[in-house]
């Protein structure tokens, strides 16, 4: 199956509005609100939505980076690089705020797991909320996502791709087969 463009660049800003607008109608404005992005095209995605917000609210909405790497569970601790390790940086207290978690792609739910247990371990938030720009199904963990950019049904064998302009110079996403994208890399 070849690659399918799903979403324009277009499509997503109208994801992303709609999402920014949900939250604050949700939480009764914005106060107390701090929105993290998962590494990595969660970050950029909660940059957008706090621009989005603060354009209708008028007031700057935090925005930090979550490293998940030491909470996944499908890797072991000696496979980890310390080099690499703790790109988290979250410029306020998180302790009984209301916490939005951003993140691409919601799949298994095993990565948000880990982001939870993550921010436990920064304080304790009033409550911890999750948007995503995707979400696939296919859930291993009973987790789901408060806001959504848009529910697109796969198989496992496909792979939804999610390509920003300041990570991959282009906003879209895509889907394809596993094999032929495995083929192309030579594995």
């Amino acid at each position: 199956m070849p690659e399918k463009v799903l979403l324009t660049s277009r499509e997503i800003g109208r994801a992303l509005a709609r999402i920014a607008h949900e939250i604050v109608e949700k939480n009764k404005g914005a106060e107390d609100v701090v929105l993290v992005g998962m590494r990595t095209r969660g970050v950029p995605l909660a940059k957008r939505i706090a621009e989005i917000i603060e354009g209708f609210e008028g007031n700057p909405i935090p925005v930090g980076t979550l490293d998940i790497g030491l909470y996944r569970d499908d890797i072991s601790p000696s496979e980890l690089n310390p080099a690499n390790q703790s790109h988290t940086d979250i410029p306020t207290s998180i302790a009984d705020r209301r916490v939005i978690l951003v993140d691409d792609v919601l799949y298994t739910g095993r990565s948000i797991r880990a982001a939870m247990d993550a921010l436990m371990d920064m304080g304790r938030p009033s409550s911890i909320q999750l948007a995503v720009l995707i979400d696939r199904g296919h859930r291993e963990l009973p987790i789901r996502a408060d806001y959504v950019g848009k529910n697109i049904p796969s198989s496992q064998d496909e792979e939804i791709q999610v390509q920003l302009e300041e990570i991959d110079g282009v906003d879209e996403v895509v889907i394809g087969s596993l094999a032929n994208r495995q083929l192309i890399r030579g594995n």
